[in-house]
Protein backbone atom coordinates (compact mmCIF):
# COMPACT_ATOMS: atom_id res chain seq x y z
CA UNK A 1 0.00 0.00 0.00
CA UNK A 2 0.80 3.52 -0.76
CA UNK A 3 0.07 6.92 0.44
CA UNK A 4 -0.54 9.83 -1.52
CA UNK A 5 1.91 11.55 0.31
CA UNK A 6 4.52 9.32 -0.72
CA UNK A 7 3.49 8.87 -4.30
CA UNK A 8 4.07 13.26 -4.32
CA UNK A 9 7.52 12.74 -2.65
CA UNK A 10 8.50 10.46 -5.45
CA UNK A 11 7.29 13.05 -7.80
CA UNK A 12 8.95 15.68 -6.29
CA UNK A 13 12.38 13.36 -6.45
CA UNK A 14 11.30 12.45 -10.12
CA UNK A 15 11.11 8.90 -9.28
CA UNK A 16 7.33 8.73 -9.43
CA UNK A 17 6.32 6.18 -12.32
CA UNK A 18 2.70 7.77 -13.74
CA UNK A 19 1.00 6.21 -16.67
CA UNK A 20 -2.02 7.07 -18.78
CA UNK A 21 -4.84 4.82 -18.79
CA UNK A 22 -3.96 3.84 -22.04
CA UNK A 23 -0.30 2.85 -20.57
CA UNK A 24 -1.32 1.22 -17.75
CA UNK A 25 -3.45 -1.87 -19.91
CA UNK A 26 -0.21 -2.46 -22.03
CA UNK A 27 1.85 -2.65 -19.06
CA UNK A 28 -0.25 -5.36 -17.65
CA UNK A 29 -0.71 -7.24 -21.20
CA UNK A 30 2.96 -6.86 -21.33
CA UNK A 31 4.02 -7.47 -17.35
CA UNK A 32 0.72 -8.85 -15.83
CA UNK A 33 -1.44 -7.76 -13.58
CA UNK A 34 1.29 -8.32 -10.08
CA UNK A 35 4.17 -6.82 -11.75
CA UNK A 36 2.44 -3.89 -13.21
CA UNK A 37 0.88 -3.24 -10.08
CA UNK A 38 3.98 -3.05 -8.29
CA UNK A 39 5.21 -0.52 -10.81
CA UNK A 40 2.51 2.50 -10.90
CA UNK A 41 2.45 5.08 -8.80
CA UNK A 42 -0.77 6.79 -10.61
CA UNK A 43 -2.80 6.78 -13.58
CA UNK A 44 -4.37 9.57 -15.67
CA UNK A 45 -8.16 9.11 -16.84
CA UNK A 46 -9.92 11.60 -18.88
CA UNK A 47 -12.92 12.66 -20.51
CA UNK A 48 -14.26 15.22 -23.18
CA UNK A 49 -17.69 15.61 -23.79
CA UNK A 50 -21.03 17.44 -24.04
CA UNK A 51 -21.83 18.91 -20.43
CA UNK A 52 -24.60 21.10 -19.88
CA UNK A 53 -24.86 21.54 -16.26
CA UNK A 54 -21.45 24.04 -16.63
CA UNK A 55 -21.32 27.85 -16.29
CA UNK A 56 -19.22 31.01 -15.09
CA UNK A 57 -19.65 33.76 -12.46
CA UNK A 58 -17.46 36.65 -13.06
CA UNK A 59 -16.89 39.97 -11.58
CA UNK A 60 -16.72 43.11 -13.60
CA UNK A 61 -15.99 45.78 -11.07
CA UNK A 62 -17.69 48.93 -10.51
CA UNK A 63 -18.25 51.55 -12.95
CA UNK A 64 -18.47 55.52 -12.33
CA UNK A 65 -20.88 56.41 -11.86
CA UNK A 66 -21.83 52.66 -10.03
CA UNK A 67 -24.95 50.73 -11.26
CA UNK A 68 -26.17 47.71 -9.53
CA UNK A 69 -26.57 45.13 -12.13
CA UNK A 70 -27.89 42.67 -9.31
CA UNK A 71 -31.72 42.45 -9.54
CA UNK A 72 -31.27 43.97 -12.88
CA UNK A 73 -30.94 42.50 -16.42
CA UNK A 74 -28.22 42.09 -18.17
CA UNK A 75 -26.74 40.48 -21.15
CA UNK A 76 -23.03 39.58 -22.61
CA UNK A 77 -23.08 39.19 -26.87
CA UNK A 78 -26.76 39.44 -26.50
CA UNK A 79 -27.27 36.30 -24.15
CA UNK A 80 -29.06 36.24 -20.52
CA UNK A 81 -27.26 36.27 -17.33
CA UNK A 82 -28.31 35.89 -13.97
CA UNK A 83 -28.08 39.29 -11.90
CA UNK A 84 -29.89 38.27 -8.86
CA UNK A 85 -26.50 38.71 -6.65
CA UNK A 86 -24.55 41.61 -5.66
CA UNK A 87 -24.30 44.75 -7.77
CA UNK A 88 -21.31 43.79 -10.05
CA UNK A 89 -21.26 39.98 -9.91
CA UNK A 90 -22.77 38.04 -12.77
CA UNK A 91 -23.62 33.96 -13.66
CA UNK A 92 -23.98 32.92 -17.57
CA UNK A 93 -25.04 29.04 -17.76
CA UNK A 94 -24.12 26.72 -21.05
CA UNK A 95 -27.26 26.49 -21.95
CA UNK A 96 -28.28 30.24 -22.32
CA UNK A 97 -29.74 31.39 -24.85
CA UNK A 98 -30.33 34.78 -26.50
CA UNK A 99 -33.38 36.60 -25.29
CA UNK A 100 -34.72 37.79 -28.88
CA UNK A 101 -33.86 34.24 -30.32
CA UNK A 102 -35.42 31.56 -27.68
CA UNK A 103 -35.85 28.67 -29.95
CA UNK A 104 -35.86 29.85 -33.73
CA UNK A 105 -32.59 29.25 -34.81
CA UNK A 106 -31.94 25.77 -33.16
CA UNK A 107 -34.28 23.67 -35.03
CA UNK A 108 -33.38 21.58 -37.85
CA UNK A 109 -31.02 23.25 -40.22
CA UNK A 110 -29.38 25.63 -38.36
CA UNK A 111 -27.14 25.73 -35.02
CA UNK A 112 -27.95 28.58 -32.61
CA UNK A 113 -25.83 30.28 -30.22
CA UNK A 114 -25.66 30.71 -26.62
CA UNK A 115 -24.09 30.63 -23.27
CA UNK A 116 -21.76 28.13 -24.04
CA UNK A 117 -20.34 30.01 -27.21
CA UNK A 118 -20.11 32.77 -25.24
CA UNK A 119 -17.42 31.20 -22.59
CA UNK A 120 -15.68 29.65 -25.18
CA UNK A 121 -15.04 33.09 -26.82
CA UNK A 122 -14.18 34.44 -23.13
CA UNK A 123 -11.92 32.30 -22.91
CA UNK A 124 -10.29 32.93 -26.32
CA UNK A 125 -9.51 36.35 -25.40
CA UNK A 126 -12.04 37.67 -27.35
CA UNK A 127 -14.00 41.08 -26.76
CA UNK A 128 -17.38 40.62 -25.79
CA UNK A 129 -20.20 43.07 -25.26
CA UNK A 130 -22.07 43.72 -21.77
CA UNK A 131 -25.14 45.21 -21.83
CA UNK A 132 -27.52 46.05 -18.88
CA UNK A 133 -30.26 47.91 -17.28
CA UNK A 134 -30.51 48.29 -12.94
CA UNK A 135 -33.68 50.37 -11.35
CA UNK A 136 -31.10 53.01 -9.84
CA UNK A 137 -30.68 53.96 -5.98
CA UNK A 138 -29.17 56.34 -4.24
CA UNK A 139 -25.74 54.48 -3.46
CA UNK A 140 -25.97 52.98 -7.09
CA UNK A 141 -28.02 55.43 -9.39
CA UNK A 142 -26.52 54.20 -12.67
CA UNK A 143 -29.16 52.51 -14.71
CA UNK A 144 -27.60 51.32 -18.21
CA UNK A 145 -24.41 49.99 -19.34
CA UNK A 146 -23.21 48.92 -22.33
CA UNK A 147 -19.80 48.59 -22.61
CA UNK A 148 -17.30 45.75 -24.35
CA UNK A 149 -15.28 43.96 -21.71
CA UNK A 150 -12.39 41.38 -21.77
CA UNK A 151 -11.40 38.04 -19.79
CA UNK A 152 -8.14 39.65 -18.62
CA UNK A 153 -9.93 43.28 -17.44
CA UNK A 154 -12.46 41.01 -15.13
CA UNK A 155 -11.85 40.92 -11.35
CA UNK A 156 -12.75 37.26 -11.24
CA UNK A 157 -13.84 35.01 -14.05
CA UNK A 158 -14.29 31.09 -12.34
CA UNK A 159 -15.86 27.87 -13.88
CA UNK A 160 -18.19 26.57 -11.53
CA UNK A 161 -20.22 23.45 -13.15
CA UNK A 162 -22.70 21.54 -11.01
CA UNK A 163 -22.98 18.53 -13.09
CA UNK A 164 -19.93 16.76 -14.86
CA UNK A 165 -18.11 13.72 -15.54
CA UNK A 166 -21.00 11.66 -15.44
CA UNK A 167 -20.11 8.10 -14.04
CA UNK A 168 -21.69 6.31 -17.23
CA UNK A 169 -24.73 7.06 -19.33
CA UNK A 170 -27.49 5.95 -21.71
CA UNK A 171 -27.06 4.58 -25.21
CA UNK A 172 -30.04 6.61 -27.26
CA UNK A 173 -32.32 5.34 -29.80
CA UNK A 174 -35.40 6.26 -31.44
CA UNK A 175 -38.12 3.73 -32.21
CA UNK A 176 -40.35 6.02 -33.72
CA UNK A 177 -40.93 6.93 -37.45
CA UNK A 178 -39.71 10.15 -37.58
CA UNK A 179 -36.44 11.94 -36.38
CA UNK A 180 -35.84 13.01 -32.81
CA UNK A 181 -33.97 16.28 -31.95
CA UNK A 182 -31.83 15.55 -28.33
CA UNK A 183 -29.35 16.62 -26.06
CA UNK A 184 -27.82 13.04 -27.48
CA UNK A 185 -27.78 14.23 -30.56
CA UNK A 186 -30.02 13.94 -34.00
CA UNK A 187 -31.99 10.40 -33.44
CA UNK A 188 -33.02 8.84 -36.90
CA UNK A 189 -35.87 7.11 -37.09
CA UNK A 190 -36.70 3.14 -37.08
CA UNK A 191 -33.61 2.35 -34.86
CA UNK A 192 -31.59 4.46 -37.47
CA UNK A 193 -28.58 4.95 -35.40
CA UNK A 194 -27.45 4.64 -31.28
CA UNK A 195 -25.45 7.70 -29.60
CA UNK A 196 -23.81 7.01 -26.79
CA UNK A 197 -21.68 9.61 -24.60
CA UNK A 198 -18.42 8.42 -22.80
CA UNK A 199 -14.69 7.89 -22.82
CA UNK A 200 -15.81 4.37 -21.40
CA UNK A 201 -12.34 2.90 -19.89
CA UNK A 202 -10.84 6.04 -19.87
CA UNK A 203 -13.84 8.34 -17.88
CA UNK A 204 -12.66 8.84 -14.39
CA UNK A 205 -15.51 7.48 -12.64
CA UNK A 206 -15.47 4.38 -14.24
CA UNK A 207 -12.03 3.91 -13.28
CA UNK A 208 -12.79 4.69 -9.83
CA UNK A 209 -15.94 3.39 -9.61
CA UNK A 210 -16.50 3.36 -5.33
CA UNK A 211 -15.09 7.14 -5.14
CA UNK A 212 -12.03 5.38 -2.78
CA UNK A 213 -9.70 8.61 -4.06
CA UNK A 214 -12.21 10.74 -5.82
CA UNK A 215 -13.88 12.88 -3.43
CA UNK A 216 -14.17 16.92 -2.17
CA UNK A 217 -10.94 18.55 -2.37
CA UNK A 218 -9.49 16.60 -5.11
CA UNK A 219 -7.16 18.90 -7.47
CA UNK A 220 -8.29 17.63 -11.28
CA UNK A 221 -7.49 19.30 -15.11
CA UNK A 222 -9.97 21.19 -15.96
CA UNK A 223 -10.47 22.92 -19.15
CA UNK A 224 -6.79 23.27 -19.19
CA UNK A 225 -6.52 24.71 -15.97
CA UNK A 226 -5.90 23.22 -12.76
CA UNK A 227 -9.42 22.82 -10.74
CA UNK A 228 -10.99 21.19 -7.97
CA UNK A 229 -13.80 18.76 -7.06
CA UNK A 230 -16.06 21.26 -5.25
CA UNK A 231 -19.02 18.94 -4.46
CA UNK A 232 -20.67 15.78 -5.50
CA UNK A 233 -23.15 16.58 -8.92
CA UNK A 234 -26.70 17.35 -8.86
CA UNK A 235 -28.27 14.23 -9.68
CA UNK A 236 -25.84 12.09 -7.68
CA UNK A 237 -26.73 8.28 -7.95
CA UNK A 238 -24.37 6.24 -6.25
CA UNK A 239 -27.23 3.47 -5.77
CA UNK A 240 -27.53 2.86 -10.08
CA UNK A 241 -27.59 -0.98 -10.78
CA UNK A 242 -23.98 -2.16 -10.90
CA UNK A 243 -22.02 -5.22 -12.35
CA UNK A 244 -20.41 -7.58 -10.08
CA UNK A 245 -17.26 -5.18 -10.30
CA UNK A 246 -18.91 -2.35 -9.25
CA UNK A 247 -19.38 -0.63 -12.53
CA UNK A 248 -22.65 0.87 -12.50
CA UNK A 249 -24.72 0.19 -15.74
CA UNK A 250 -26.42 3.09 -15.33
CA UNK A 251 -25.81 6.88 -15.21
CA UNK A 252 -24.96 6.89 -11.66
CA UNK A 253 -21.91 9.31 -9.93
CA UNK A 254 -21.43 13.19 -11.01
CA UNK A 255 -19.03 15.48 -9.75
CA UNK A 256 -19.42 19.48 -8.94
CA UNK A 257 -16.28 21.24 -10.50
CA UNK A 258 -14.66 24.58 -10.21
CA UNK A 259 -11.35 26.64 -11.42
CA UNK A 260 -10.03 30.28 -12.64
CA UNK A 261 -11.42 30.59 -16.23
CA UNK A 262 -8.58 32.85 -16.95
CA UNK A 263 -6.00 29.67 -17.23
CA UNK A 264 -8.21 27.54 -19.04
CA UNK A 265 -7.39 26.75 -23.20
CA UNK A 266 -10.19 26.75 -25.57
CA UNK A 267 -9.54 23.68 -27.11
CA UNK A 268 -10.59 21.85 -23.69
CA UNK A 269 -13.95 24.25 -23.59
CA UNK A 270 -15.93 24.55 -26.65
CA UNK A 271 -19.71 25.98 -27.01
CA UNK A 272 -21.44 23.07 -28.57
CA UNK A 273 -24.98 23.50 -30.58
CA UNK A 274 -27.23 20.38 -30.37
CA UNK A 275 -29.46 20.63 -33.41
CA UNK A 276 -33.52 20.85 -32.34
CA UNK A 277 -32.05 21.21 -29.06
CA UNK A 278 -30.05 24.12 -27.76
CA UNK A 279 -26.27 24.33 -26.81
CA UNK A 280 -23.56 23.48 -24.78
CA UNK A 281 -20.33 22.68 -23.51
CA UNK A 282 -18.16 20.47 -24.16
CA UNK A 283 -15.64 20.07 -21.67
CA UNK A 284 -12.49 18.30 -20.93
CA UNK A 285 -11.49 16.92 -17.97
CA UNK A 286 -8.88 14.92 -16.00
CA UNK A 287 -8.41 12.69 -13.26
CA UNK A 288 -5.25 11.43 -12.23
CA UNK A 289 -5.76 7.71 -9.85
CA UNK A 290 -3.43 7.42 -7.31
CA UNK A 291 -2.49 3.19 -7.07
CA UNK A 292 -2.85 3.21 -3.00
CA UNK A 293 -3.78 -0.52 -2.95
CA UNK A 294 -4.47 -3.48 -5.18
CA UNK A 295 -8.57 -2.44 -5.16
CA UNK A 296 -7.65 0.92 -6.91
CA UNK A 297 -5.17 -0.85 -9.38
CA UNK A 298 -8.14 -3.35 -9.81
CA UNK A 299 -10.88 -0.71 -10.63
CA UNK A 300 -8.37 1.68 -12.53
CA UNK A 301 -7.60 -1.30 -14.82
CA UNK A 302 -10.84 -1.25 -16.34
CA UNK A 303 -11.47 -1.78 -19.95
CA UNK A 304 -14.60 -1.59 -22.38
CA UNK A 305 -15.58 -4.89 -22.32
CA UNK A 306 -16.46 -5.01 -18.41
CA UNK A 307 -18.17 -1.96 -18.76
CA UNK A 308 -21.92 -1.84 -20.15
CA UNK A 309 -24.52 0.69 -20.30
CA UNK A 310 -28.30 1.19 -20.97
CA UNK A 311 -30.00 1.39 -24.42
CA UNK A 312 -32.96 3.74 -23.88
CA UNK A 313 -35.77 4.44 -26.51
CA UNK A 314 -35.91 8.52 -26.38
CA UNK A 315 -38.98 9.05 -28.06
CA UNK A 316 -41.05 6.60 -26.21
CA UNK A 317 -39.51 5.89 -22.74
CA UNK A 318 -37.40 8.59 -21.82
CA UNK A 319 -39.37 11.49 -22.47
CA UNK A 320 -42.44 9.80 -20.06
CA UNK A 321 -39.38 9.76 -17.39
CA UNK A 322 -39.30 6.00 -17.69
CA UNK A 323 -36.07 5.36 -18.91
CA UNK A 324 -36.56 1.60 -19.61
CA UNK A 325 -33.69 -0.53 -21.35
CA UNK A 326 -33.84 -1.89 -24.47
CA UNK A 327 -31.32 -3.67 -23.83
CA UNK A 328 -27.44 -3.72 -22.30
CA UNK A 329 -24.75 -3.20 -24.58
CA UNK A 330 -20.46 -2.76 -23.59
CA UNK A 331 -18.68 -0.13 -24.82
CA UNK A 332 -16.74 -2.71 -26.47
CA UNK A 333 -19.42 -3.00 -29.02
CA UNK A 334 -20.22 0.64 -28.70
CA UNK A 335 -17.08 1.50 -30.05
CA UNK A 336 -17.00 -1.32 -32.69
CA UNK A 337 -19.66 1.07 -34.54
CA UNK A 338 -22.45 -1.59 -34.98
CA UNK A 339 -24.72 -3.19 -31.95
CA UNK A 340 -27.94 -5.42 -32.19
CA UNK A 341 -31.27 -3.97 -30.79
CA UNK A 342 -34.15 -5.91 -31.36
CA UNK A 343 -32.11 -8.79 -33.81
CA UNK A 344 -31.14 -5.64 -35.66
CA UNK A 345 -27.76 -4.22 -36.72
CA UNK A 346 -27.58 -0.39 -35.72
CA UNK A 347 -24.91 1.70 -36.32
CA UNK A 348 -23.21 3.65 -32.98
CA UNK A 349 -21.52 7.21 -32.74
CA UNK A 350 -20.29 9.06 -29.96
CA UNK A 351 -20.62 12.30 -28.95
CA UNK A 352 -17.44 12.59 -26.79
CA UNK A 353 -14.23 12.55 -28.30
CA UNK A 354 -11.93 9.43 -26.89
CA UNK A 355 -9.50 11.73 -29.22
CA UNK A 356 -9.69 14.55 -26.92
CA UNK A 357 -9.56 12.72 -23.52
CA UNK A 358 -6.37 10.70 -24.57
CA UNK A 359 -4.88 14.05 -25.46
CA UNK A 360 -5.78 15.19 -21.95
CA UNK A 361 -4.49 12.05 -20.12
CA UNK A 362 -0.79 13.16 -21.76
CA UNK A 363 -1.03 16.21 -20.86
CA UNK A 364 -1.87 15.49 -17.27
CA UNK A 365 0.84 12.79 -17.25
CA UNK A 366 3.16 14.84 -18.39
CA UNK A 367 2.49 17.79 -15.94
CA UNK A 368 2.54 15.58 -12.91
CA UNK A 369 6.23 13.93 -13.91
CA UNK A 370 7.59 17.24 -14.41
CA UNK A 371 6.38 18.10 -10.73
CA UNK A 372 3.85 20.89 -11.99
CA UNK A 373 0.74 19.04 -10.64
CA UNK A 374 0.56 16.94 -7.30
CA UNK A 375 -1.69 15.09 -5.99
CA UNK A 376 -4.73 15.73 -3.27
CA UNK A 377 -6.04 14.05 -0.59
CA UNK A 378 -9.58 14.22 -0.75
CA UNK A 379 -11.03 16.49 2.52
CA UNK A 380 -14.77 14.82 2.21
CA UNK A 381 -15.93 11.43 1.11
CA UNK A 382 -18.88 11.56 -2.01
CA UNK A 383 -21.86 9.84 -1.00
CA UNK A 384 -20.75 6.46 -2.00
CA UNK A 385 -22.54 2.82 -2.52
CA UNK A 386 -24.16 2.33 1.15
CA UNK A 387 -24.95 5.68 2.01
CA UNK A 388 -28.50 5.62 1.35
CA UNK A 389 -28.01 8.45 -1.60
CA UNK A 390 -29.91 7.94 -4.62
CA UNK A 391 -30.98 10.53 -7.06
CA UNK A 392 -35.17 10.62 -6.56
CA UNK A 393 -37.52 12.13 -9.84
CA UNK A 394 -39.93 15.46 -8.91
CA UNK A 395 -42.89 14.84 -6.59
CA UNK A 396 -45.28 16.84 -8.03
CA UNK A 397 -48.05 18.16 -6.12
CA UNK A 398 -51.25 20.03 -7.24
CA UNK A 399 -51.37 23.95 -6.49
CA UNK A 400 -54.37 24.34 -3.72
Amino acid sequence: MKTIQEINQKIKEGKAQILTKDELLSLIDKKGRKKAYKEVDAVTTATFGPMCSSGIYFNTGHTKPRIKIGAGRATLDGVPCYTGFAAVDLLLGATSLPENDPRNNIYPGSFGFGGGHVIEKLVRGEDLLLEARAYGTDCYPRRELKTYINIKDLNEAVLFNIRNCYQNYNVAVNTSNKPIYTYMGILKPDLGNANFCSAGYLSPLLCDPRYKTVGIGTRIFLAGASGFVSWWGTQHNPSAERTDKDIPKKPAGTLAVIGDLKKMDSRFLVGTSMTGYGVTLSLGIGLPIPIIDEEVFDSVSVTDNDIFSQVVDYAKDYPQGQSRSLGQVSYAQLRSGKIRINKREVPTGSLSSLRKAKEIALILKDRITKGKFFLTEKVEDLPGLDSGYTFRPLKERSPK
